[in-house]
């Protein structure tokens, strides 16, 4: 047989060229011999594939032999599968493509402030909240929580002194024209108290942290020192207990030369005459 590349690139199949898999849990493969099957004319060969398309889709998952109506279930997902084109006698009623369809649910983009990030979503809220109160000392008191925190996020952010009336154009800008507090003679805290606040409440932070670990690892620090020394303490009386053992038997070893006659030079404290004999 003789092989021609160029129409075995023109058979080339690629992902782009392919439809969408309707359940990709089962595959490509499975999708294509579905497919194969829809194109059977004799209705009783095709009853006869789509059963055992059944049952290689029950080999597939069978987790879901565990499941009621397992057959039932499989018989919907393949004529969903099938895009409801497959003609077949099921056991089941065919379920109705109107149903069936996954329509995509179109999520809402949040709508955030783009142009003073630094502020933040929740600072947007407050100011819509505070339009939406009455006339009068709680409003102004909120107005005044909202203009310092903006300036608070404004030197977190640029770490630079900034004029009220930047804050209160930008407060403005934000309230749609609603809330104008430069008419007002009001002045916001300034940079070194708002930037002590931060740094009060991070040391507070710090010092309110749970020292659980650290006083876990003193603990067993104590307890290893402790066990290290028991442990010098039996090696110690161990070493005395040998020493006088070893004290002991010298001074037995001592006595024990002393008194053989035998040993070392013993022949010196026999007579002379005993002496003789013996050469």
């Amino acid at each position: 047989m003789n092989f021609k590349p160029h129409e075995a690139i023109s058979q080339l199949e690629y992902n782009t060229d392919r439809k969408d898999l309707v359940i990709p849990e089962y595959g490509r493969h499975l999708q294509k011999l579905i497919d194969q099957v829809i194109v059977i004319k004799d209705r009783d060969e095709r009853n006869k594939a789509a059963r055992n398309v059944i049952d290689i889709m029950g080999t597939i998952n069978p987790h879901l032999r565990d499941v009621l109506d397992f057959q039932h279930k499989l018989w919907d997902q393949l004529f969903k599968m099938s895009r409801f084109e497959l003609d077949v006698d099921s056991p089941y009623p065919k379920p109705n493509p109107d149903l069936n369809k996954n329509a995509p649910i179109l999520i809402t983009y949040p709508a955030n402030n783009h142009k003073y990030r630094f502020y933040g979503t929740n600072i947007v809220d407050m100011i819509h909240e505070a339009i939406s109160w009455e006339e009068g000392e709680k409003k102004d008191a909120l107005i005044m929580v909202i203009a310092n925190h903006m300036k608070k996020s404004y030197l977190n952010w640029n770490k630079d002194t900034v004029d009220d009336e930047v804050i209160f154009n930008h407060l403005l800008e934000l309230s749609n024209g609603k809330i104008n507090l430069l008419k007002k003679d009001e002045e916001l805290n300034s940079r070194n108290n708002l930037m002590k606040q931060n740094s009060t409440n991070k040391n507070n932070s710090f010092q309110n942290r749970p020292n659980n670990n650290n006083q876990q690892k003193n603990n067993s620090f104590q307890n290893r020192n402790n066990n290290n020394a028991s442990n010098n303490n039996g090696n110690s009386q161990k070493s005395n207990a040998s020493s006088n053992q070893n004290n002991n038997q010298k001074r037995f070893v001592k006595k024990n030369n002393n008194n053989n006659p035998n040993n070392g030079n013993g022949n010196n404290n026999l007579p002379k005459n005993q002496n003789r004999k013996t050469n």
